[in-house]
């Protein structure tokens, strides 16, 4: 695996945001393979949901995380369901994992940022208490670090992922 971080946890944990400004701190590329997916299948995650179910977002995505992980030397976040794939888990096994740990109350609280995500449609509050229940074991699994969010800024969150991997931040 060659990024110097990758962000895990659950959808609306703060990934990206807490990516970008650890990539910004360290001077390296960020990269998202939500994103990824998104450009290469020419649709957004709900379009392709819709149109070919969650098997072949599934699909999408293990090799968009197989493709970032020996693409990419910077921070990458995945998409809250990677760790669902066995493949993707060996090949997170050992690396430099941080779960960015925020609780679905947590998470819920922050407003529009699940608006738009397909597995969240409905009952939100009871999809993502779901999800958080069924990956946490997941997460736990692969992540050689976990930073809690409850209480804390993203720029928190940031310095607390960078000093969970022992990574100095570029002066």
């Amino acid at each position: 695996m060659r990024p110097v971080a990758v962000l895990i946890g659950l959808p609306g944990a703060g990934k990206s945001t807490v990516g970008r400004l650890m990539a910004e701190l360290l001077r390296v590329g960020f990269r998202d393979t939500d994103e990824d997916i998104a450009r290469t299948a020419g649709q957004s995650i709900a379009e392709i949901f819709a149109a070919h179910g969650e098997p072949r977002f599934r699909e999408l995505e293990r090799a968009a995380v197989r493709t970032a992980l020996a693409e990419h030397d910077g921070v990458l976040a995945l998409g809250g369901g990677a760790v669902l794939d066995s493949g993707t888990r060996e090949l997170l096994a050992g690396g430099p994992v941080v779960h960015v740990d925020a609780e679905a109350h947590e998470v819920l609280g922050r407003g529009d940022g699940l608006t738009g995500r397909p597995l969240l449609t409905g009952d939100t509050a009871t999809r993502l208490r779901e999800l958080a229940a069924r990956r946490a074991p997941l997460y736990r699994e692969v992540a050689g670090a976990t930073v809690p969010t409850l209480g804390r800024t993203a720029a928190q969150v940031t310095q607390a992922a960078l000093r969970a991997l022992a990574l100095t931040p570029v002066r």
